[in-house]
């Protein structure tokens, strides 16, 4: 299959699969959701890699001899239907780069980033990216079984838990953090986030 080299050599209207991803060559980095090509916010301000930086510190510390593992972005997420047992490449036609993703499932890793979904998922929002993240992969996260996302509002200082519901299949709300509330996963109960180091402004 020929190389890509620029994104105007790709149709944005067309479907790829990860395949195709495989042999993008440009510098533009984009998502790939249902097939679909989404670019992605240019470089992210400082207070959102600040709030990426510190919430990394804080997941490191918490998960330390522990079987999951977190990763912040970049680091690919392939996601596919997952009433399939067997995947190829070309079968795979999400690929996504969440801020945060914490994995508990060692056999889903690769040298590629992860193959099915992460069990939790966090994405700080931006000017650019909010309706993605808020519309498109929670429905996205939603369908592919992630069981925890959480929506971090930066300039808000808020946070929103949604949790997976087995039975219904969807993401209710859970809870709504913020100022200085401790935000607590429901998937490590022991794990308390006071949101005050979160969101501690840059240079304090």
């Amino acid at each position: 299959m020929a190389r890509t080299t620029e994104l105007a050599q790709l149709d944005l209207n067309g479907i790829y699969t990860y395949a195709d991803y495989l042999t993008w060559q440009f510098d533009d980095a984009v998502e790939l959701i249902k097939g679909k090509i989404m670019t992605m916010s240019p470089a992210p301000s400082s207070e959102h890699q600040g709030i990426s930086w510190r919430l990394s510190g804080l997941l490191f510390n918490y998960l330390k001899n522990k079987p999951c593992r977190a990763y912040a972005a970049p680091f690919d997420v392939r996601l596919y239907d997952r009433k399939k047992s067997i995947v190829a490449n070309q079968e795979i036609y999400s690929v996504v780069q969440p801020d945060l993703s914490v994995i508990c499932d060692a056999a889903k890793i690769d040298k590629k980033g992860c193959l099915g979904a992460p069990d939790w998922i966090i994405e700080i929002l931006s000017a650019g990216n909010s309706k993605k993240d808020m519309q498109i992969k929670y429905r996205l996260y939603q369908e592919s079984g992630v069981q925890e996302y959480w929506l971090i509002y930066p300039y808000e200082k808020a946070v929103h838990q949604f949790v997976f519901d087995e039975e219904a299949g969807k993401y209710p709300l859970l809870n709504m953090y913020a100022g200085d509330d401790i935000a607590v996963p429901q998937l490590f109960p022991d794990c308390r986030i006071d949101l005050r180091e979160v969101f501690e402004s840059e240079g304090e």
